[in-house]
């Protein structure tokens, strides 16, 4: 090292761990939105407010070296700086934001002089010897975070930024890599330097460690994120170049640091994959479903909004849902936004925090709030989601978990530039949720409802169910028997029964002829049920039997997913299957095939997992 002043520049570098290091990892992970995940991310945030800091004192250091009247202008020139950037340049970047019109782009003007901005800032910042790093660092923190300003600067520049700086970054490390030339030098020299780094990382480890423990937080998750605190990268690599343009280090150094950076996140990021389940939290092993919730409670739901598309389709399945004074409905409904323009996701609760400007959805929630109000055993509370769309299920999931919800509602996408997205949330769901999930696809089944209308003046509707059997299907006729209290609705049920009668699995024959008799004995005597019975030999013979019932007269069909569904049932359909998250049966019955005006509720009953 080559003078005393390196200690403290490189004690720093090794208490502090980027955000941006942190936020790649994490993503590719898939942490963002977990607990360690928010936990990492915090301390990183505090951590690189530390490391400015320290590199604004090193610098004046710097300066002072020379005489205080260079620290004194030094000192002068980054309060201007700051005051410049606080009172010109940020009032500025928040009146082209408020500008851009809704649906509209950023005019191209605006992103060309930020995009320079950027470096003018960088020259600036380097020649009033401020770190070049330091004025393009502060410049992005006052510009706008999310869609449209933010969002707009980074589709512009992520580009050039990771296809060829970046890149020319690490081209510029490996040049001044040299391992040859650690093999010229005294290995001694190196040991203090050897030493510090060591002891640095073994002290960030263990007191992340032992602070994690003293807040009770598990042992698997205080241990990940202290091999997440402990990893280094990208900027840390750029801060040894820094360290060797200011003479602080020397090529055996700098090839010193450069290794062990190599080497220990080598070693951790495999680790962190292993030790560390992001859904294990949602596993539980107490029954939350629709089948075996308290008579007399709250049915609570998780309502998924993606667009304002989905919303009337959603509430006229709340409606129809058939929420009575014993049978009360609790509905979280959260909107959920794909994250960009920002690193940081966002879960909202609306009674509880101010939600930013462009995250509004004052439309979706006012329709709601008049539907709550119409509907006396309806209550509703509004969340907002902001995540990637790695991430968007474990936010879906933790709501779920945190209010005990019995019922996850998705909707379902048919085409669309979205439709990748949603179909990707909605199978993640479908393999981690902690309760049951029921997916409806909306064709316009109830549109002639009207929401201000009273329950009194609605339509007749048909609905059907089709049973073949096993945990899904018994989930589907217990919501359908919540919907059939409604004397509005009327209900065909078709079970349907292999040519030998013969089950799969006897366990699961007699808990469905267990379940369809509690419904028959309390729906017997009601005019609006309607029983039916088919017996096939095929899945052929399945799809042949549900054109027969369809006579176009069924607004909404209601399914079972997959689980305990007799192979028999559906010899021969999986070819034919193009939507895995609705299931065999579902995807036909939701299909252009499939003749009617209709739509299609599709329900997967909550999957054990403990």
């Amino acid at each position: 090292m080559a003078t005393n002043s390196s200690i403290g520049i490189i004690a720093a570098y090794l208490g502090i761990t980027a955000f941006p290091v942190l936020y790649n990892v994490l993503k590719e992970f898939n942490f963002l939105n977990s607990d360690v995940g928010r936990m990492a991310l915090a301390m990183a945030i505090i951590g690189d407010a530390f490391g400015v800091f320290t590199v604004v004192v090193f610098e004046a250091g710097k300066q002072g070296e020379a005489g205080p009247e260079n620290a004194l202008w030094y000192m002068i020139s980054l309060v201007v700086i700051i005051m410049i950037i606080l009172f010109c340049i940020r009032p500025i970047m928040v009146w082209i934001d408020d500008n851009i019109p809704e649906g509209g782009s950023v005019n191209h003007s605006f992103v060309v002089a930020i995009l320079l901005g950027v470096l003018v800032m960088g020259f600036i910042t380097d020649f009033l010897g401020i770190s070049i790093a330091n004025g393009p660092l502060w410049l992005g923190l006052v510009i706008p975070d999310g869609p449209r300003l933010g969002a707009t600067i980074i589709e512009k520049s992520e580009t050039i930024m990771n296809d060829l700086l970046i890149p020319f970054s690490y081209l510029m490390v490996g040049s001044y890599t040299d391992v040859f030339a650690m093999s010229n030098v005294d290995w001694s020299s190196l040991v203090p330097l050897f030493t510090m780094v060591l002891t640095g990382y073994l002290t960030k480890f263990f007191s992340t460690w032992f602070a994690a423990i003293y807040w009770r937080i598990p042992f698997r998750d205080g241990l990940t994120l202290s091999f997440i605190m402990s990893l280094r990268g990208q900027i840390e690599l750029i801060l040894f170049v820094h360290m060797m343009d200011k003479k602080i280090l020397k090529i055996p150094g700098f090839t010193l640091l450069v290794l062990i950076t190599t080497i220990f996140s080598a070693i951790f990021t495999p680790l962190i994959s292993i030790l560390y389940d992001p859904t294990r939290p949602y596993i539980v092993s107490q029954r939350r479903n629709i089948q075996h919730n308290p008579p007399k409670n709250d049915l609570t739901m998780v309502v998924c909004i993606f667009d304002t598309r989905s919303i009337t389709g959603l509430i006229n399945l709340l409606d129809i849902s058939n929420a009575t004074l014993d049978a009360p409905l609790s509905v979280f409904a959260l909107r959920v936004i794909e994250l960009v323009g920002r690193a940081n996701p966002l879960i909202i609760d609306h009674s509880k925090q101010e939600v930013p400007r462009i995250y509004r959805w004052s439309h979706a929630i006012k329709t709601l709030e008049l539907f709550s109000d119409l509907r006396e055993f309806v209550k509703i509370q509004f969340f907002t989601s902001v995540s990637p769309k790695k991430s968007i299920f474990q936010d879906i999931c933790l709501l779920a978990l945190e209010h005990e919800a019995s019922l996850i509602i998705l909707p379902f996408n048919k085409g669309g530039v979205h439709n990748h997205v949603i179909r990707l949330i909605n199978l993640q769901v479908l393999d981690h949720a902690p309760c049951s999930i029921a997916i409806l696809v909306d064709n316009g089944f109830l549109q002639s409802t009207n929401i201000g209308s009273s329950r009194h003046k609605s339509t007749k509707h048909k609905f059907a169910v089709l049973f073949l059997g096993g945990a899904d299907a018994r989930e589907t006729l217990v919501y359908a028997d919540r919907m059939v209290s409604n004397p509005e609705v009327s209900l065909t049920v078709i079970r349907f029964f292999t040519h030998t009668n013969v089950a799969n699995n006897e366990v699961e024959k007699k808990l469905d002829d267990g379940i369809m008799t509690w419904f028959w004995v309390k729906n017997e005597k009601n005019s609006n049920v309607v029983y039916r019975e088919l017996v096939v030999k095929s899945g052929e013979e399945t799809i042949a039997g549900i054109r027969a019932i369809n006579d176009g007269s069924y607004d909404l069909w209601i399914v079972g997913r997959k689980q305990g569904i007799n192979p028999i049932f559906l010899t021969g359909l999986s070819e034919w299957s193009e939507n895995e998250e609705l299931g065999l049966i579902g995807d036909f019955v939701s299909s252009p095939d499939f003749p009617g005006s209709h739509s299609v509720l599709v329900i997967q009953q909550q999957i054990l997992r403990a």
